[in-house]
């Protein structure tokens, strides 16, 4: 039964670090792979949390631009540094979505700009698989 908690911790966790709380699941996920020396499982359990949390983010940008209309739309996708990220590079700027502060607002963006959610789902889940891989690698390796 605690290893069902730990999991649950990190998925909870990660889930509420891909919202606008300023929360990093980093040190939960590399504290689970060393206290379990497993990595798969710990990677699967952080990504697919955080990629939730990502999505409903994403749904509230989705939202926020519906109900404010366009004009608001329009206003944010020239203002900040994620909106001069995602129309400079597109769609795969979201690979970036793990990043702190600039990755929120990337994905709320990706709402409001109606990024289709399947290309919106596929370059999130990237980038936060690769991202807690690389934590998950590196806890293992300490």
């Amino acid at each position: 039964m605690p290893t069902l908690w730990a999991y649950a911790g990190l998925f909870m966790w990660s889930f509420l670090a891909a919202t606008v709380l300023p929360l990093g699941s980093e040190a939960p996920l590399a504290l689970l792979v060393k206290s379990h020396e497993r990595i798969v499982l710990p990677v699967v359990v952080a990504t697919l949390g955080n990629y939730l949390g990502a999505c409903t983010t994403y749904w509230i940008g989705r939202r926020a631009a519906q109900t404010l209309g366009k004009d608001a739309a329009e206003a944010t996708r020239e203002d900040s540094k994620a909106a001069r990220l995602l129309k400079r590079y597109g769609q795969p700027a979201l690979l970036l979505s793990w990043v702190p502060f600039v990755g929120d607002a990337l994905v709320a963006l990706a709402g409001a700009m109606r990024v289709p959610f399947r290309s919106f789902s596929v370059w999130v889940a990237l980038g936060k698989a690769a991202r807690y891989a690389a934590v998950a690698w590196a806890a293992s390796a300490i």
